[in-house]
């Protein structure tokens, strides 16, 4: 394995998802910046949000259900699933089914509820079914461009519905900590392209360590959505295994998993511990003392520290990192960190 060989990397990587990685600072701000030009529903009192979406559009929501938590006064809940629960009905209600395509079958099962449950509706896609169903019904959608895999459009799907709550003063404007964030990002990236060699590119040197491990991710707070954003880019990018837990949830049930089976956990597994400067004190002692823990029973583990001086850039820095790590780790095992042929024939299996 030569994470330094870039020739290797034009080889596997037969659809640019490097590109797509590279450009995900410059995505972030795109899509805040157009989403300051798109229509509104007719509003009034939103009592609670319902953000319908699957896969990476779904990640999108967690992240942004993350960061507007100290600030939103309504409750925000991201739906993966048909239909809708029986509260999300009525004008105070703001339902915004976010899908990629516009054409996942759960979202627009949801879109269908939400529009019989007379709720304020918002579409977020690139076209599809979901588009033609929200022009029918007058709902607003906005419409943005990415021909690529969900998964590298998360700037849009984040940065979108981010300017979904700033416009309708769900919170406060983000707009100064979304420039600081996409500044951290172009920062910490330097180290992390693929014309730095492995020895300066932490990136590299953890795809290095993940070779030939199941990996779990473990996030708190702010972060805890970028475990699982980073556990679904290990499995769709590198196709490999992987899982995210929560700090402080871990701590009354994973921290008692990690004794057997012995000649699995030991040799065959990494833990990575997301750290940030914004995470809560009790929550920071809980991510050092579990990290300990899993050590003194024998299991490899180790710190991923976000970079940044706000918790925008903090969930940002990381997810880039992430991104990174996962793109190397494809190059280590020799595939290629775009086509997900798993996921293409299970729905087309579902639709026969």
């Amino acid at each position: 394995m030569n994470l330094d060989d870039l020739d290797l990397f034009k080889k596997l990587d037969t659809q640019n998802m490097l590109a797509e990685i590279d450009g995900l600072p410059d995505q972030l701000k795109s899509a805040w910046d157009l989403g300051q030009t798109q229509a509104l529903p007719n509003v009034k009192d939103i009592q609670r949000v319902v953000i319908a979406g699957m896969g990476g559009s779904a990640i999108g929501a967690d992240l942004v259900a993350a960061f507007v938590s100290s600030s939103c006064s309504a409750p925000v809940i991201v739906h993966r699933d048909y239909g809708l629960p029986a509260f999300a009905r009525g004008k105070e209600t703001l339902f915004i089914a976010s899908s990629h395509s516009g054409n996942t079958e759960e979202t627009l099962d949801a879109f269908d509820a939400a529009l019989k449950n007379d709720c304020t509706v918002v579409a977020i896609c690139t076209g599809g079914e979901l588009a033609k169903r929200a022009k029918e019904k007058n709902v607003p959608v906005w419409k943005f461009d990415h021909t690529g895999q969900p998964r590298a459009a998360v700037g849009f799907s984040f940065g979108l519905l981010l300017a979904v709550f700033a416009r309708l003063k769900l919170i406060p404007d983000p707009s100064q900590e979304l420039t600081g964030a996409v500044e951290a990002m172009k920062r910490t990236q330097q180290h992390l392209r693929p014309d730095v060699p492995a020895v300066k590119n932490p990136a590299k040197r953890y795809a290095g360590q993940l070779m030939g491990r199941w990996v779990t991710v473990f996030g708190a707070g702010i972060l805890a959505p970028v475990a699982r954003r980073m556990k679904t880019q290990l499995n769709e990018i590198a196709k490999a295994a992987s899982n995210f837990e929560f700090i402080p949830e871990a701590d009354h049930n994973t921290l008692a998993g990690t004794q057997f089976p012995e000649e699995v956990l030991m040799p065959h597994t990494m833990n990575l511990f997301l750290r940030a400067p914004s995470d809560h004190p009790r929550n920071r002692k809980r991510l050092d003392l579990t990290k300990e823990a899993f050590m003194l029973e024998g299991l490899n583990t180790d710190f991923l520290d976000a970079r940044g001086d706000s918790p925008l850039a903090h969930m940002w820095t990381m997810i880039l990192f992430g991104d990174y790590m996962a793109y190397y780790l494809a190059m280590g095992y020799d595939v290629d960190p775009t086509p997900i042929q798993a996921l293409v024939h299970f729905k087309e299996a579902m639709k026969k």
